[in-house]
């Protein structure tokens, strides 16, 4: 047997509910694919809506204890968890890369990247605060606590199996709420794998219930519409998120929702080309461009467009592409045959709109879902990638004159999740920070994401923020109490 065929047969197929693994109503399964050859990897429980229930029951059961548990005990389940994940970080990023395509290297990036989570809010869960206050008459006091909001839906997508899940719960286990998660159908093993991690790290039965499912909405909209869940956090598309966010008003759900981007990537004439074309590989390669930062359109002052496209070009094309547990292997196949046809629609359509290939830009024959890497220069706005998130390793150039037209290139979109900024005209830098309508900017540097900070963005990109120290608020309801004095 291979290490591949090890490492599959190692991790957990059936659904984790109340501490126990079983399967789900009727035996029925569905089969996860390897995006690299689109052949079955292997088959897991594929959950029903009572299946789904059954978790939510867990939930609540689990809840009040788990809401008593020390502050410190909590937090000691995290870090045991961060430890587990740690030492067995090279098992966790094969059997990422079998699911979800990626280079070995890039899925243990993300192993380091989740498990950090775990770390930050092992340390989150004995700082939650509360206060004490004298009221303005002198006649009474103000105690204000913050406690558990309670059973939590979380929704996590296929593009970060295990850091989307980390984001999630490790505030969630932080702040003493339980939780129904169900990962994405096309990547359940990591989040499977993870539940069993905590569990061998002490987490008690019924505070993590993982469902996997083909029936996503089917599974998922009774339990927001069931009266005992109290909040909903969701990661994926606006369309999707906007759907849920319906659906959570009719309990008055707390939701926290990071939805799609469309990112700009500003180079002005002053900028570091060096360091603007390492952060562009960065921010546009991250993940084979299967990001919600990844860097969507490209704004380079007309100045420097020829030279930053040549050095860009000769970037994207040294990439290698291949399966990634190959050694050498830079980039993987995109999830699945439909995203790699949305991608080649969106190349076709700039370019049948005038955009010129300087490189990449047609789908090679064979097996797996790849696309090569690809830059497209003189793209027009009316080109639909301008508007839609690519998710795949498209390069779109687009040439600006003035600081005023840049700044409405990037802002004309739906979208406000991240922008990045190049220059070294610090003046600039944070003028134009302020004026982009986005939750993050990077500014000189290619990638956001980190555990310590908080994570989110404005306009349809979502609501709430993850990570940093205000990740655990989302988590945890306020109570104020009056307290009389005579």
């Amino acid at each position: 047997m291979s290490r591949e065929q090890e490492v599959v047969e190692a991790c957990p197929a059936e659904l984790f509910i109340a501490g126990k693994w079983r399967a789900a109503e009727g035996g029925k399964t569905l089969a996860v694919e390897d995006p690299s050859t689109g052949t079955t990897l292997c088959e897991v429980a594929d959950a029903s809506p009572a299946d789904g229930l059954a978790a939510l029951d867990a939930a609540v059961e689990a809840q009040a204890d788990w809401a008593a548990t020390p502050p410190r005990e909590r937090g000691e389940i995290l870090r045991r968890t961060y430890e587990l994940m740690t030492e067995r970080a090279d098992d966790l990023a094969l059997l990422m890369t079998l699911e979800m395509g990626k280079p070995v290297a890039e899925s243990k990036a993300e192993i380091a990247y989740a498990s950090e989570f775990f770390r930050w809010f092992a340390e989150e869960a004995v700082r939650i605060d509360g206060g004490y206050q004298i009221a303005p008459n002198g006649k009474g006091r103000f105690l204000v606590m913050r406690q558990p909001v309670g059973p939590c839906l979380l929704i996590t997508p296929w593009n970060f199996p295990a850091a989307m899940g980390a984001r999630k719960i490790g505030p969630a286990v932080a702040a003493g709420c339980t939780m129904v998660i169900k990962p994405a159908a096309q990547t359940p093993l990591s989040m499977l794998k993870l539940a069993e991690l905590m569990t061998e790290a002490g987490l008690p039965p019924g505070v993590l219930n993982v469902i996997t499912t083909s029936d996503s909405g089917g599974v998922m909209e009774p339990l927001i519409r069931d009266g005992r869940s109290r909040k909903l956090s969701f990661t994926g598309s606006t369309p999707v998120g906007q759907k849920l966010i319906e659906q959570s008003a009719e309990q008055v759900l707390r939701t926290s929702m990071e939805l799609g981007g469309n990112a700009p990537f500003l180079v002005f004439e002053d900028a570091d080309l060096d360091q603007a074309v390492a952060g562009a590989m960065l921010a546009k390669m991250r993940n084979g461009g299967e990001a919600c930062t990844a860097a969507n359109r490209i704004y380079v002052h007309s100045s420097v467009m020829d030279e930053f496209a040549t050095r860009l070009t000769e970037r994207m094309s040294a990439l290698t592409v291949g399966r990634g547990t190959e050694d050498g292997v830079d980039l993987g196949p995109l999830i699945d045959a439909k995203q790699r046809d949305k991608v080649k629609e969106l190349v076709e359509d700039a370019v049948d709109r005038g955009a010129r290939v300087l490189t990449g830009g047609t789908v090679a024959d064979g097996n797996g879902y790849f696309y090569p890497p690809t830059v497209l220069a003189d793209v027009p706005k009316t080109a639909r990638l301008q508007k839609e998130e690519i998710f795949g390793p498209v390069a779109p150039l687009t040439a600006f004159d003035t600081e005023d037209e840049a700044v409405a290139m990037a802002n004309d979109t739906e979208f406000g999740l991240v922008s990045y900024l190049f220059t070294k005209d610090v003046n600039r830098a944070l003028r134009v920070s302020e004026r982009l309508e986005s939750g993050m900017v990077g500014l000189n540097q290619g990638i956001v994401s980190n555990p310590a900070a908080p994570f989110g963005g404005v306009k349809h990109s979502g609501l709430g923020r993850e990570g940093g120290s205000v990740g655990i608020d989302e988590y945890l309801e306020i109570k104020y109490i009056a307290v009389a004095q005579d």
